[in-house]
C-alpha cells in the first residue's frame, strides 16, 4: 500500500492454493505458504513467483519465518494417520533454503497441528501447537547436545542439532 492508499495485488496460481503465512526472506524476496497446494512460494516485490513443492502435497504448510540460520522455517498443520499410527504427514516443522532444498522434522506432540512460527529474541524458533494448546521452542545449535527429559514433563521444547532431533526438555511455565 502506498501512502496515498493505492494497493497492488498479485494473482496466485492456482486460485485455490490458500495462501497462509508470509515473511520477508534473507534474500530480499517475500516467502509465503500455500496451504491447499502444499507449496512454499518465493515472490519478488515485482510479483515474480517461484513455487517449491513439499515432499507431501497434503502437509498444509501454514506459518513461515526467517530463521537465525538464514533459512526459512515453516509449520505443517495437517495430520494424516494410518490406522491408529502417529501422524505420518504434517505435524512437522519444515526448513527450506533460499535455493529450495526442503527438510522436514516431526515434532514430539502428535496431532498438535503446528500453526504459527517466529524467531525469538533468544535466537530460537518458537511455534504454536493449535490443538496441543502449547508453545514449542526449537533451538539451533552448532554442536551436538542432548538435554534430559523430565519424567513428568510434556515434550514441548525441542533441541535441534545438525538437522536431527537430539533431545527434549520441558519448559518452565
Amino acid at each position: 500500500m502506498t501512502t496515498t492508499g493505492a494497493v497492488t495485488e498479485f494473482t496466485i496460481s492456482p486460485e485455490n492454493s490458500s495462501p497462509g503465512g508470509i515473511t520477508s526472506g534473507p534474500d530480499g524476496a517475500l516467502w509465503f505458504t500455500e496451504s491447499v497446494s502444499g507449496k512454499i512460494v518465493r515472490m519478488t516485490t515485482d510479483g515474480e513467483m517461484t513455487e517449491f513443492a513439499l515432499p507431501n502435497p497434503d502437509a498444509q504448510p501454514w506459518g513461515i519465518a526467517t530463521g537465525p540460520d538464514g533459512a526459512l522455517w515453516f509449520t505443517e498443520a495437517s495430520c494424516v494417520r494410518q490406522q491408529a499410527s502417529r501422524c505420518i504427514v504434517g505435524n512437522r516443522i519444515g526448513r527450506i533454503t533460499t535455493s529450495g532444498s526442503v527438510t522436514e522434522f516431526a515434532i514430539p506432540s502428535d496431532g498438535s497441528e503446528t500453526h504459527s512460527i517466529t524467531t525469538g529474541p533468544d535466537g530460537a524458533l518458537w511455534f504454536t501447537e493449535y490443538y496441543g494448546s502449547r508453545i514449542g521452542r526449537l533451538v539451533l545449535l552448532d554442536r551436538p547436545t542432548v538435554l534430559a527429559i523430565a519424567r513428568s514433563a510434556s515434550p514441548r521444547c525441542i533441541n535441534f542439532t545438525n538437522h536431527a532431533w537430539r533431545g527434549l526438555m520441558s519448559p518452565t511455565r
